[in-house]
């Protein structure tokens, strides 16, 4: 009987750390079709979303809207994994991001992401990443 117990946990324990592997599958399909549907829908309903910002994200319509944002940020946008991890409720991601704003102007930044989940659905999204990478430096005038 324990022979046959231990094939099924391994494999909920490898369905649950794949989790943040979707998720990252699932962020790099959303930014090349500019659709975030396959992201959201790996939210629940409860879930919350941060970034940056005090603004806080809630449930599958919130994560549209974040999403959306996200996305109207650039004209085109490209995340790379340079790593992660997944102990089956917690997913760690690092990247770098490489693209162009709505304006043209090229952007490359990198950041970190944490998801909480139970295996199935993001409970919780939180990212954080180098700000300053959008803002525009000054201009230097001539006295």
């Amino acid at each position: 009987m324990i022979g046959h117990a231990f094939p099924f946990l391994c494999m909920v324990s490898w369905a649950m750390a794949n989790l943040t592997e979707n998720f990252m599958r699932a962020l790099q399909t959303t930014e090349q079709s500019g659709d975030p549907a396959e992201l959201v829908a790996l939210f629940g309903e409860g879930a919350t979303l941060q970034n940056l910002t005090t603004q806080l994200w809630r449930g599958q319509e919130g994560a549209r809207q974040f999403w959306e944002a996200y996305l109207g940020n650039f004209q085109t946008i490209r995340s790379q994994f340079t790593h992660h991890s997944d102990d089956g409720h917690t997913g760690l991601m690092e990247w770098e991001a490489t693209g162009q704003l709505q304006d043209g102007t090229d952007i490359a930044y990198r950041g970190a992401s944490v998801i909480e989940h139970d295996g199935q659905q993001v409970g919780s999204f939180r990212t954080y990443y180098d700000s300053a990478a959008f803002v525009k430096p000054a201009v230097e005038t001539q006295a």
